[in-house]
């Protein structure tokens, strides 16, 4: 396995592990029935339609984990383009390292809620998946 699909697998186990503390949390509170059933109108039991608020912390890792797995599309198409094409040389590996140390601070400092390291860590991220793109693009023949 390559160093880059190894960060990879390491960034798509991480972002399903982020749901557990506020699936938890929902448990907690609402108790299992009412977090995993569904409403007379057909609607899940889930954050945005819930009648009980969640705690703040439950409702930053919601939005936390949601934010990741958008993420999570984007860097994980560039790292396979980059593996099968055998394009980007060493700043994918190196960049795709970063993009998971980027990702778990974003969630932690985010479920903290510590807004300007959470804004650096986003931005971190971002910056590695411009970088994979990057060097693909540049080493690419087109």
């Amino acid at each position: 396995m390559t160093a880059e699909l190894y960060w990879l697998t390491l960034t798509a186990l991480a972002t399903v592990l982020m749901a557990f503390p506020y699936v938890l949390e929902r448990i907690i509170r609402v108790g299992f029935g009412s977090a995993a059933g569904y409403s007379a109108d057909g609607s899940s039991g889930g954050f945005e339609q819930a009648s009980e608020k969640p705690a703040a912390w439950a409702a930053r890792a919601y939005r936390a984990h949601r934010n990741a797995v958008e993420g999570l599309a984007v860097f994980a198409v560039l790292v396979l383009v980059a593996h099968v094409t055998k394009t980007g040389g060493d700043i994918v590996p190196l960049a795709a390292k970063t993009y998971f140390f980027a990702r778990l601070a974003h969630y932690l400092v985010y479920v903290a809620g510590i807004p300007v390291l959470r804004t650096v860590a986003f931005f971190v991220a971002l910056s590695s998946i411009f970088a994979i793109g990057y060097a693909i693009l540049t080493s690419a023949a087109v």
